[in-house]
């Protein structure tokens, strides 16, 4: 059975480019996303790797802990890393799990138990390990997308749906089709407008069950 939404992730321990970790340990009390590839050295996971590097400073402004994982060992992630700045011109600063015993992809169902790491193996050997989990400072699963190889991450959308799912934990709110920081918010159902008054002050109703007010983050 895969994850499910407001599911503790599963924690380990693993060898990664930057040393030791155990998972939710590292979390602590970050905001964190895990984002997989099939194998190191591949031409679309280059570019994904160095556009989640250029994108520093927005991860920090979040508080959020990014990290890879790749079906390779600790040190060639550490030569990959070169490439990725090469590539990207920005330093990725981030860990890469080591996942050779491929444990952490099974326990996040990216593989099937029975899954193993042939001999000349190649990324399609792997291919469903291409997913990205965001993971919220209580341990569980906030959201997962999961990309097949030819079609490349898009880090802007993760970006926008973490700052979605922040306003939503931090105001009560949920975030409409399109949403971006700034725009209106969308009051829950199960707020009454008394309530809703109360907390949001002036909102619009558009049907009794649809109601949005000024995003309270911007």
């Amino acid at each position: 059975m895969g994850l499910r939404i407001n599911q503790t992730v599963p924690d380990f321990e693993a060898e990664t480019s930057e040393g030791p970790i155990r998972f939710h340990d590292w979390i602590g009390d970050s905001w964190a996303i895990l984002f997989s590839h099939p194998k190191d050295f591949t031409p679309v996971c280059t570019t994904e790797f160095g556009a989640v590097a250029q994108l520093a400073d927005e991860w920090k402004k979040r508080g959020v802990k990014v990290i890879g994982i790749s079906v390779d060992d600790a040190e060639s992630h550490r030569k990959w890393k070169a490439d990725i700045e090469t590539f990207g011109r920005a330093e990725p600063t981030f860990p890469i799990i080591a996942d050779t015993s491929l444990d952490v992809s099974k326990a996040y169902d990216m593989l099937p138990a029975d899954a193993y790491l042939p001999d000349g193996r190649t990324p399609n050997d792997t291919a469903t390990v291409r997913s990205v989990y965001v993971i919220g400072p209580d341990k569980q699963l906030k959201l997962s997308m999961t990309y097949p190889m030819n079609v490349g991450r898009n880090f802007a959308e993760i970006l926008r749906a973490v700052d979605a799912l922040q306003t939503a934990a931090k105001h009560g709110v949920a975030t409409p089709a399109n949403w971006d920081h700034g725009k209106d918010v969308v009051i829950p159902a199960a707020v009454s407008d008394e309530d809703a008054k109360a907390k949001f002050g002036d909102f619009t109703t558009h049907f009794p069950y649809l109601r949005m007010t000024k995003d309270p983050s911007a």
